[in-house]
């Protein structure tokens, strides 16, 4: 019988990887801890989470080895998302429309002005 060993990393990876999770873990607290507002606070923040995102994924999901798995897991998805998005905005002017056409309102009235 012959058996199949996975890859194995060095031990000294993965605590390189816990530290520097650690560090932005922190940083993201910092940033509520100093009280930062608005675009600031939520830029930082949402930099912070897709760093650490990146890091589990790549690392400990082994997809830093494969490029492939990386385009297919973590890339495709969101792109099947942004065309769906894309195509309601494409759709959103004609339903507006025919709306005002079919219910017989002016155009202001439906869009919420008086």
């Amino acid at each position: 019988m012959s058996q199949t060993e996975g890859q194995q990393h060095p031990i000294g990876l993965y605590l390189k990887i816990w530290g520097l999770l650690f560090v932005l873990s922190t940083m993201s607290y910092m940033v509520d801890y100093f009280h930062l507002q608005g675009m600031l606070r939520w830029s930082l923040i949402i930099i912070f989470m897709l760093l650490k995102a990146g890091l589990i994924v790549s690392v400990f999901m082994h997809m830093a080895w494969e490029r492939l798995a990386i385009i297919y897991a973590i890339l495709l998805p969101p792109l099947c998302i942004l065309v769906l998005i894309s195509l309601m905005a494409a759709e959103a002017d004609y339903i507006f429309w025919a709306r005002v056409l079919f219910f017989g309102q002016s155009a202001d009235a439906v869009a919420g002005h008086p």
